[in-house]
Protein backbone atom coordinates (compact mmCIF):
# COMPACT_ATOMS: atom_id res chain seq x y z
CA UNK A 1 0.00 0.00 0.00
CA UNK A 2 1.27 3.47 -0.84
CA UNK A 3 1.30 5.58 2.32
CA UNK A 4 0.18 9.19 2.29
CA UNK A 5 2.70 11.81 3.36
CA UNK A 6 2.24 12.66 7.02
CA UNK A 7 1.69 16.34 6.21
CA UNK A 8 -1.03 15.51 3.68
CA UNK A 9 -2.71 13.09 6.07
CA UNK A 10 -2.76 15.74 8.79
CA UNK A 11 -4.19 18.25 6.31
CA UNK A 12 -6.96 15.82 5.34
CA UNK A 13 -7.75 15.18 9.01
CA UNK A 14 -7.97 18.91 9.71
CA UNK A 15 -10.22 19.43 6.70
CA UNK A 16 -12.46 16.57 7.82
CA UNK A 17 -12.68 17.98 11.36
CA UNK A 18 -13.56 21.46 10.12
CA UNK A 19 -16.20 20.06 7.77
CA UNK A 20 -17.68 17.85 10.50
CA UNK A 21 -17.93 20.77 12.94
CA UNK A 22 -19.40 23.14 10.33
CA UNK A 23 -22.00 20.56 9.36
CA UNK A 24 -22.88 19.76 12.97
CA UNK A 25 -23.27 23.45 13.86
CA UNK A 26 -25.37 24.49 10.86
CA UNK A 27 -26.14 21.72 8.38
CA UNK A 28 -26.74 22.93 4.84
CA UNK A 29 -26.41 21.42 1.42
CA UNK A 30 -23.01 23.05 1.11
CA UNK A 31 -21.69 21.73 4.44
CA UNK A 32 -23.00 18.30 3.52
CA UNK A 33 -21.10 18.33 0.22
CA UNK A 34 -17.90 19.59 1.87
CA UNK A 35 -18.14 16.90 4.55
CA UNK A 36 -18.80 14.22 1.95
CA UNK A 37 -15.77 15.33 -0.07
CA UNK A 38 -13.52 15.49 3.02
CA UNK A 39 -14.72 12.04 4.10
CA UNK A 40 -14.08 10.60 0.65
CA UNK A 41 -10.56 12.06 0.55
CA UNK A 42 -9.72 10.68 3.98
CA UNK A 43 -11.11 7.25 3.07
CA UNK A 44 -9.07 7.12 -0.15
CA UNK A 45 -5.89 8.19 1.64
CA UNK A 46 -6.29 5.49 4.31
CA UNK A 47 -7.84 2.73 2.21
CA UNK A 48 -10.95 2.69 4.41
CA UNK A 49 -14.64 2.45 3.53
CA UNK A 50 -16.17 4.52 6.34
CA UNK A 51 -15.24 7.70 8.17
CA UNK A 52 -14.82 5.79 11.44
CA UNK A 53 -12.50 3.27 9.82
CA UNK A 54 -10.58 6.08 8.09
CA UNK A 55 -10.06 7.89 11.39
CA UNK A 56 -8.81 4.70 13.04
CA UNK A 57 -6.46 4.05 10.11
CA UNK A 58 -5.21 7.64 10.20
CA UNK A 59 -4.48 7.33 13.92
CA UNK A 60 -2.54 4.14 13.27
CA UNK A 61 -0.55 5.78 10.46
CA UNK A 62 0.30 8.79 12.61
CA UNK A 63 1.45 6.46 15.38
CA UNK A 64 3.61 4.63 12.85
CA UNK A 65 5.15 7.89 11.64
CA UNK A 66 5.88 8.88 15.23
CA UNK A 67 7.40 5.49 16.06
CA UNK A 68 9.60 5.66 12.98
CA UNK A 69 10.90 9.07 14.06
CA UNK A 70 11.52 7.89 17.63
CA UNK A 71 13.47 4.89 16.37
CA UNK A 72 15.48 7.03 13.98
CA UNK A 73 14.31 5.14 10.91
CA UNK A 74 14.48 6.94 7.61
CA UNK A 75 11.06 7.87 6.32
CA UNK A 76 9.48 5.45 3.90
CA UNK A 77 8.70 6.84 0.52
CA UNK A 78 5.28 8.39 0.74
CA UNK A 79 2.92 9.78 -1.83
CA UNK A 80 1.69 13.31 -1.40
CA UNK A 81 -1.97 13.20 -2.38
Amino acid sequence: MILPAEKELRRALARFAEARIAHDVLPTGRTSRVLEDATYTLCVMTGARTADDALKAADALLERYGADRREGRPEDETLAA
